[in-house]
């Protein structure tokens, strides 16, 4: 999901779409890389692009055109609601059995080093083998 934190990055919507019209050409986390990289040369989306192997029309074209946008302010209202307000943001969750809803067990706010992961994880499926059924009641 494209959380960009306007407040604090003025061209951080700007680069969502970038990435996002980049994965259209199969290189999101390619151009992801290149802006975060280069953060203080935003002013040429193009030139990114083209470090990263795009076809520059195409990105030009898909970054003009602002179809991304509908989905990232989205992505950005559903972290609202979530409780999500910074990044990295991680959600440890299950699918409910015999279904595809998932459920949220468990959110991790900012990066974590593996362990942390692993703690929680491990934490979370003990619970769950407690339980007459496997699953992870409320």
């Amino acid at each position: 999901m494209d959380l960009p934190l306007e407040s604090i990055h003025k061209n951080a919507f700007r680069a969502a779409e970038a990435a996002n019209c980049a994965g259209e050409q199969g290189k999101y986390w390619e151009m992801h890389d290149q802006l975060f990289a280069n953060q203080k040369t935003l002013d040429s989306w193009s030139a990114h692009a083209e470090a990263v192997g795009l076809d520059a029309a195409q990105f030009d074209a898909c970054l003009a055109s602002g179809k991304h946008v509908p989905e990232i302010r989205g992505d950005m209202a559903q972290a609202q609601r979530a409780g999500v307000n910074g990044t990295p943001g991680f959600f440890l969750a299950m699918t409910e059995p015999g279904s595809t809803r998932v459920k949220s067990l468990k959110f991790l706010r900012g990066a974590q080093p593996f362990p942390a992961f692993k703690a929680e994880i491990d934490r979370l499926l003990e619970a769950a083998a407690k339980t007459p059924t496997g699953n992870l009641k409320d």
